[in-house]
C-alpha cells in the first residue's frame, strides 16, 4: 500500500503513520485509570508485517476489530512510550479498519516494542514532571540543595 510505514521503520517520535499489519495475538482487556483519573479499558494487540512486530494499544471499542490472523490498517496512528517501550496507538484523529490487502508473512524475530527507550518526552519541558532544580528533584528542595544547613559543627 502506498504511504504505508513498515513496522521496523517506527520510532518513538513517529506521528501520522499508516500501518498495515496482521494480528498475531490479542491480549486480555484490562481496565486502567488514566493519568487524568478516567477509567478506560485497553487491549494490547501484537501487530506484525514482513519487517517486524509492534504492540498496538486499542482503547475501548477499538478492540472489537482485532481478531487473531486478521489484517488491520491503522490510518493516522502514532507512537507513544509506555514505561520506555513503543506502543502504536490510534488517536482520536486516526482510524482502524480491516485491511484491504493481506499480510501473509510476519517477521516474529524483530519486536520493535521490546527495546527500551529513554522517555525524553516527559522530562521537564512544557509537560512538567521531571525536575525542579539543577539536579532534578522537586521545587521545595530546589534540586536538593535549597534547604541545606551547615552541619560542620561551627555553631
Amino acid at each position: 500500500m502506498e504511504g504505508t510505514t513498515k513496522i521496523k521503520e517506527l520510532t518513538p517520535s513517529s506521528r501520522r503513520v499508516n500501518v498495515l499489519g496482521k494480528v498475531v495475538t490479542v491480549g486480555e482487556k484490562r481496565n486502567i485509570t488514566t493519568r487524568f483519573g478516567e477509567e478506560k479499558s485497553v487491549t494490547e494487540v501484537i501487530l506484525g508485517d514482513e519487517t517486524g512486530k509492534v504492540t498496538l494499544s486499542l482503547w475501548g471499542e477499538q478492540a472489537n476489530v482485532a481478531e487473531n490472523g486478521k489484517t488491520l490498517f491503522i490510518d493516522n496512528g502514532y507512537i507513544s512510550l509506555v514505561r520506555g517501550h513503543m506502543r502504536l496507538n490510534v488517536g482520536k484523529y486516526g482510524s482502524i479498519n480491516p485491511g484491504t490487502e493481506e499480510v501473509s508473512q510476519v517477521n516474529e524475530e524483530l519486536d520493535v516494542s521490546e527495546k527500551e527507550y529513554e522517555n525524553q518526552f516527559r522530562r521537564g519541558g512544557f509537560r512538567g514532571g521531571g525536575g525542579g532544580g539543577r539536579y532534578g528533584g522537586n521545587d521545595r528542595g530546589r534540586g536538593g540543595f535549597g534547604n541545606r544547613r551547615d552541619n560542620s559543627g561551627d555553631d
